[in-house]
């Protein structure tokens, strides 16, 4: 696998951090657009184990930063679900520039969500993924849900995820409620994937039935049985990665 590192301009004009994975020694068949979860970063190693499955497979990625979080400019507290599907519209004309235009749309967790409210936007888009995505971008509350009283009161609070402290605005909780995934579903007119876990415990595998429920066909779903919520078995991301690359092909030809 090979690597090029880029930055490119997102949704708030600040420089976005990226990396570009490319098959070894071939033309890749097609390139994808990663998308990672609420507060992770494009070096999560499940991404890194992923991608690299995919360049084994012919399939080339380009996994970035939101804003405000990896090595990506700006301020995280300014940051939402729309600058979120922003930033990705910026990778996607970022790669269309360079001609890697995305064939193949992959998100993870409130990734999936901003894929999937993305997509209708991304005319080379043939196929989507989600991994233990929710179904509604709403559900990212529960994990400031012992905070709201402090941000209506306050418009801000700092909370702590894996070990790091965040602040979440107003702005953010308020930009939640105007997205209704279901709509945005129904009218993909991609293929798509739903990969989850019946044991995820961040995002319950009820997400994965709605999403699936409101899809037109061409739909797929493939359970991820015994892994975590961030695929930290390095054999699960392995897995996504090659089971992501053969189902794909059939939409890429």
């Amino acid at each position: 696998m090979k690597t090029e590192f880029v930055t490119f301009p997102g949704s708030q004009s600040v420089e976005l951090s990226g990396r570009f994975e490319l098959p070894d020694d071939e033309q890749p068949r097609a390139y994808a657009l990663f998308a990672h979860c609420f507060t992770c970063s494009k070096n999560l190693r499940a991404v890194g184990r992923i991608a690299q499955a995919l360049t084994n497979n012919g399939v080339a990625v380009l996994r970035f930063d939101f804003t405000g979080l990896g090595h990506s400019k700006g301020d995280f507290s300014d940051t939402n679900v729309s600058s979120n599907i922003e930033d990705l519209l910026a990778a996607v004309a970022y790669m269309e520039s360079i001609a890697r235009a995305p064939q193949v749309l992959i998100g993870h967790s409130l990734g999936g969500a901003a894929v999937l409210q993305a997509a209708k936007h991304v005319e080379s888009c043939r196929a989507i993924v989600t991994i233990g995505a929710p179904s509604q971008a709403s559900h990212v509350l529960h994990l400031v849900d012992s905070h709201l009283h402090e941000i209506e009161a306050r418009g801000e609070a700092d909370i702590v995820l894996a070990g790091r402290r965040f602040r979440i605005k107003k702005q953010f909780v308020d930009d939640l409620a105007q997205y209704r995934m279901t709509d945005f579903i129904r009218e993909l007119r991609r293929a798509l994937l739903v990969m989850h876990s019946p044991i995820d415990n961040t995002v319950g595998i009820e997400n994965a039935g709605e999403i699936f429920g409101a899809a037109l066909h061409p739909k797929s779903f493939i359970t991820l049985d015994d892994a975590d919520h961030l695929l930290s078995d390095d054999a699960d991301a392995v897995y996504t990665g090659n089971v992501i690359a053969a189902w794909s092909e059939r939409y890429l030809s």
